[in-house]
């Protein structure tokens, strides 16, 4: 939306970099109380993983949903320029099925490098938060030019619908979801189960953790 707003001031880097810079942000804010999902398709594959529980994963869902939507109002109502700009189409002369196939595959290179940071083996704490804001930076770079790279169906529900333009959205709800589930799948290959305090700590935020392991046994 920004870089609609302002025609020829916010080059395409600085369009998929401010993003993963935000992300990084909110990580480092509050990742110790709720694990800053942000996305659907993480809380899926941390539950996925044995990290966090199911029960909590409807309300993470319409809270991130909730939020994306009165980002976009937001926006909008402060720059007037259409939320439909602030979403992800296929990009034109690719199909939807060319988009989907890149929210896959750069929504599962996402999601590994979350779990990857969040294992007890390789857990490396608050700098996970860099990793995961370098590779969003990469993707959108690689792959906004197919898809818009949103491996985040929240991020692209959001302004859908305050702009009631849904075009090709099964795209961003099935590519960044099954994309999650291979990244668990790849997960399980490389760590092993998930449950690890590590892992649900980064999961969960460090407040929840204790009660959980406690519920648990």
């Amino acid at each position: 939306m920004m870089s609609h707003a302002f025609p020829g001031v916010i080059s395409h880097t600085a369009a998929v970099t401010a993003p993963a810079l935000t992300v990084m942000g909110i990580i480092l804010y509050m990742g110790k109380v709720s694990g800053a999902h942000l996305n659907p398709a993480v809380s899926i594959a941390f539950a996925l993983r044995r990290d966090f529980p199911w029960g909590r994963v409807p309300g993470y869902i319409v809270v991130q949903l909730a939020g994306a939507t009165l980002a976009a109002l937001v926006l909008h109502a402060i720059i007037n320029v259409s939320a439909r700009y602030g979403s992800n189409y296929p990009a034109h002369g690719y199909s939807a099925m060319a988009a989907f196939w890149m929210e896959l595959i750069l929504t599962m290179g996402l999601v590994s490098v979350i779990l990857g940071t969040a294992s007890g083996a390789q857990n490396v704490g608050v700098i996970g938060a860099l990793g995961i804001d370098g590779y969003i930076s990469l993707a959108g770079l690689w792959g906004s030019p197919i898809s818009g790279a949103s491996m985040n169906p929240a991020r692209t529900f959001g302004p859908d619908l305050a702009s009631a333009t849904f075009t090709s959205y099964w795209v961003y709800i099935a590519g960044p979801i099954a994309g999650a589930v291979l990244a668990v799948g790849i997960a399980l290959v490389l760590r092993g189960r998930g449950g690890d305090k590590a892992a649900l700590g980064a999961a969960q935020g460090d407040l929840f953790t204790e009660g959980y392991e406690s519920g648990k046994s």
